[in-house]
């Protein structure tokens, strides 16, 4: 028996992965124990979680392996310090202390936190890690790999080969020239976090129009027939500086960068829209030269950028891949296993067998609690419940769900990633009109814009929607069918294209038709799979709202009491954790101040 741990930390999302042997055993993010959302400290809780539920001790380890070479990214630091200088001083200050006391020495960190550990200390380089997330647990045996993200060591974006149990990086792009640094410097000056609010900005681009891109291509980006490209840094102050964009940028856009409470303005949905086109047009330009450089029919992506489900359409849309598999935990937290895979194929030379549909298990790799974990709770706190048979549950979530009851609905192990895929979501009717405006504003508390994503049956997937491709991690865009369309009025513009019903499922139809689509297999998530059967059983409708179980500024739920919690601070109706049914209506004896969350601007 191999036993392998993956480490990431130190940047954001850190997390910890277990391989037993080939498979994943166990993957969580450190934010979800800590409560503290993109926690990047060490994960000493995932770390924990992953050998309990291995039933292992860390002696048991074989390797431990982190997914970063920290003596090249200190090197990458000290370099971009010494060529802006002496600009970037104060940022200087600030980040070289942290790196010498604490995060060149990984080696020493580690030999602290596992003390006596005897088997193999290793280093991934960062994007052999994210390559190694990708193409392991994907269904190919030989594979184009494509990573983009804000910066590694030095590499940026890369371009590999993954064949049998091996994967070479073919071709690079550097620091400080990085697509998602490009889109976070956008996402900074629109006024989300960076690392944080991308996804946001992403959602905003459907309201504007591409008014901006002929700029960006002149004045900020010269980008290549390969997708290789050139940022002009005199616009950005992320190098050395402590912020993303520097007065030249808001110069050329004739605006300061947005403070969180301000209002967002038709230039805001401007800038979105443009540097989207830019990103999609960048993505796919580099998965044609992936394409060309190995001839594979085969496409993997990782790296934070993979995330951006709407580049991911158009190179789907493409046919320049006859499949493409996306790691559901494509940011830094997928450098965990990524670094764990690495090191058993690659440094042990172990043979790899393919999975279908995919090693990844559906991402449901984390925490479960048992009936009598989730009962004890619940009697622990007097909390008014029912237990039920199975079949009854899921018949009465499904009644709930087609009476217009927003459903929490908390079931298995804990996802990897950022997406709720059916175990840890927040649920509801896709049908109803004012869902959309109801879940934003009275469940999840963020902005009004923010699109949901539909769960749909994977049997029936081209019924609702324009595509044959399975998206069983939510990280492909698909429109709604034709047929499925309502006539809405066109000419509106910006935030007032928002109250418009555009289908027969309004609440996961986004003002440009598009979803982003989680397919539903029966053998990957069967209960998951069953509830959004008995809702068309009851409705023809096989599609459900699925969101994520937590509110803005909080990770997603993992422990009963975190839902419990979640549940009681929001409009939610019904909560189904386990065989059990809580209903808000009967939660007379509970006091609601016991369970307050401090809300946090995300």
């Amino acid at each position: 028996m191999t036993w392998i741990l993956g480490i990431s930390a130190y940047y954001h999302d850190s997390a910890a992965a277990l391989l037993e042997n080939n498979t994943l055993a166990a993957a969580a993010q450190e934010e979800r124990f800590t409560r503290i959302k993109h926690d990047s400290s060490f994960p000493v809780h995932a770390v924990t979680y992953c050998l309990t539920e291995a039933g292992i001790d860390y002696t048991d380890l074989k390797a431990i392996v982190f997914y970063d070479k920290p003596f090249l990214k200190f090197e990458r630091i000290l370099d971009t310090y010494l060529h802006f200088s002496p600009y970037g001083l104060p940022s200087f200050l600030k980040a070289i202390p942290l790196w010498i006391k604490k995060k060149i020495w990984l080696k020493a960190l580690i030999e602290e936190h596992f003390p006596g550990f005897n088997g193999d200390i290793l280093f991934t380089r960062h994007h052999q890690a994210h390559a190694a997330s990708a193409f392991y647990p994907s269904p190919f045996e030989r594979s184009a790999i494509v990573t983009v993200d804000g910066v590694g060591e030095w590499t940026t974006t890369s371009i590999g080969l993954g064949e049998g149990n091996r994967t070479t990086i073919l071709k690079e792009i550097r620091f400080p020239h990085s697509l998602g640094l490009l889109y976070s410097a956008f996402t900074y000056f629109c006024g989300f976090k960076v690392n944080s609010g991308e996804y946001k900005l992403m959602g905003l681009a459907p309201y504007g129009e591409p008014v901006y891109t002929d700029l960006i291509r002149e004045k900020l980006i010269d980008i290549r027939e390969d997708g290789s490209f050139h940022l002009n840094m005199s616009y950005f102050d992320y190098a050395a500086g402590l912020k993303m964009t520097g007065s030249k940028f808001n110069k050329l856009f004739g605006a300061a960068p947005r403070k969180v409470h301000e209002p967002l303005d038709q230039i805001h949905m401007d800038l979105a829209r443009s540097v989207q086109e830019i990103t999609d047009d960048i993505m796919l330009k580099i998965s044609r030269y992936a394409g060309k450089l190995t001839g594979s029919e085969n496409l993997c992506l990782a790296g934070g950028v993979a995330l951006n489900c709407v580049a991911n359409r158009y190179i789907l849309e493409s046919g320049l891949f006859k499949n493409i598999w996306i790691q559901p935990a494509a940011g830094d937290a997928g450098g965990a296993p990524g670094a764990a895979l690495a090191a058993y194929y690659e440094y042990f030379d172990h043979k790899r067998t393919v999975i279908k549909p995919d090693a990844q298990k559906g991402s449901l790799l984390g925490p479960s609690y048992s009936d009598s974990e989730i009962g004890a709770f619940l009697d622990k706190y007097s909390v008014c419940c029912h237990k039920l048979p199975w079949n009854e549950l899921v018949e009465t979530a499904a009644c709930h769900l087609k009476d217009q009851k927003v459903v929490g609905w908390f079931q298995g192990r804990m996802e990897f990633g950022p997406r709720a895929l059916g175990n840890r979501s927040i649920l509801a009717d896709p049908r109803s009109p004012e869902m959309q405006k109801q879940l934003n504003l009275k469940i999840k508390y963020r902005e009004s814009f923010r699109p949901f994503a539909p769960a749909v049956l994977d049997e029936f997937k081209t019924e609702y929607f324009n595509t044959s491709a399975e998206s069983p991690y939510m990280l492909l865009i698909s429109d709604v069918n034709m047929n499925k369309r309502l006539q809405s009025d066109e000419t509106k513009k910006g935030l007032d294209k928002l109250h418009q019903i555009r289908s027969q499922i309004p609440a996961v139809t986004h003002v440009d038709y598009s979803a982003r689509l989680q397919t539903v297999r029966k053998d990957v998530n069967p209960r998951f799979h069953e509830l959004i059967n008995a809702f068309y059983n009851l409705t023809a409708c096989p599609v459900l709202v699925n969101t994520s179980f937590n509110v803005r500024g909080e990770p997603i739920v993992n422990t009963p009491e975190d839902a419990f919690r979640c549940f009681m601070n929001t409009e939610m109706d019904v909560l189904v954790i386990g065989s059990y049914m809580v209903l808000k209506s009967e939660q007379k004896s509970v006091n609601k101040e016991d369970w307050k969350i401090q809300y946090e601007m995300d």
